[in-house]
């Protein structure tokens, strides 16, 4: 493949801004707002699905209180009927009265106990409820911290598109007018090297892949023609002679 030198030489120019580019790129897809934000959804879930289970358990408990408290009110109720019968003279057998007065403290046991349940009830409602509140503020709070990271995710990543959007244009005008063949060269390897696909040969070294070339390389490559394409022996990048190369 033939080139002239100077576009071989504004390859390097591509180059370091498609580099730039690639560095930018993973910069955005890396952020550390995103990386908090994906570490902060497990937990997000966990408090919506635990703030949804206390709030049916509330409810539960809400209606099971409620039936509590009828319950102990509708015995009261029967207790206190009893209690005017008898004050009021309306059971004149004695051994109904007595029947009665039996019945009545079976009522206080039964009070007694229906209250127990009553308080017990009270006392889950009430536990339920406070680790409702604290979950909802632990959430709240998550939330908050969610939508600051996503507000400053979303200004970090304008300003990469920014930056990228000009390197880009810059590259534009780099790459115009430079042979189809050489970009099309150049894009193949980059795809195939890790993002270098043109390097500098310099003090007698590949700066794509480090490596001092063989004296007989360098021989042959100093024997090219200057608009000669050549590719480092080593990794087979795009080889761009300067007078930097040692040569």
């Amino acid at each position: 493949m033939k080139a002239d030198p100077s576009a071989q030489s504004k390859l390097l120019d591509v180059q370091q801004l498609d580099s730039r580019i690639d560095t930018l790129r993973h910069q955005r897809a890396n952020l550390p707002e995103l990386a908090e934000l994906a570490e902060l959804a497990p937990k997000r879930k966990e408090l919506d699905d635990r703030l949804r289970d206390r709030q049916i358990q509330v409810s539960d408990l809400t209606e099971e209180q409620k039936k509590a408290d009828r319950d102990v009110e509708a015995v009261k109720s029967r207790r206190e009927r009893d209690q005017r019968m008898l004050d009021s003279g309306e059971v004149r057998n004695p051994k109904d009265a007595e029947r009665m007065m039996h019945e009545m403290q079976s009522l206080e046991r039964r009070i007694s106990d229906l209250e127990d349940v009553e308080l017990e009830v009270m006392e889950r409602l009430e536990a339920t409820q406070q680790d409702a509140a604290v979950t909802e503020k632990e959430l709240a709070e998550l939330v908050q911290r969610a939508e600051a990271l996503e507000e400053a995710r979303k200004v970090k990543e304008a300003d990469f598109d920014k930056e990228i959007g000009a390197l880009g244009s810059e590259r534009d005008a780099e790459t115009a007018g430079l042979p189809d063949d050489l970009l099309a060269l150049y894009a193949k390897l980059r795809g195939q090297k890790g993002g270098v696909g043109a390097a500098e040969l310099r003090a007698k070294q590949c700066n794509g892949c480090h490596l001092t070339l063989d004296a007989a390389i360098l021989r042959d490559i100093a024997a090219a023609p200057a608009d000669d394409v050549v590719r480092c022996e080593e990794c087979g990048r795009i080889l761009v002679r300067t007078a930097e190369s040692g040569l």
